[in-house]
């Protein structure tokens, strides 16, 4: 369940983080409110995983996975490119998450 109340902090940050271009320095109401909102639920549902996960994999998940998604969201949404030094950093990112989750004993209690 940890691991689901994370993806749903990382998806939430996404959202909000998202929104911030559109709240043009919080002076459009409704993607301002979007911002606190998904921000709120972000920050709760990570600190959900927390109980189960340590804060430093927890977080590093939490960034790392937000990173690339952010990413994904200004190049398919409001269309800013990503060379290819971008495209290799998002990838030494993603590389990084996968080490932590996949061999090392950070994780465990």
């Amino acid at each position: 369940m940890h691991y689901l109340f994370l993806l749903i902090a990382i998806v939430a940050e996404v959202i909000g983080t998202s929104a911030l271009k559109a709240a043009e320095g919080f002076t459009q109401p409704w993607p301002s409110l979007l911002v606190v909102v998904s921000y709120a639920a972000a920050f709760y549902f990570l600190s959900l995983t927390l109980s189960t996960i340590p804060v430093g994999v927890a977080y590093a998940v939490w960034s790392g996975l937000g990173i690339t998604l952010i990413a994904l969201v200004g190049w398919v949404v409001y269309r800013q490119p990503l060379d290819p030094a971008g495209m290799l950093g998002i990838g030494l990112i993603l590389a990084g998450v996968l080490v932590l989750q996949l061999f090392s004993r950070a994780g465990t209690h």
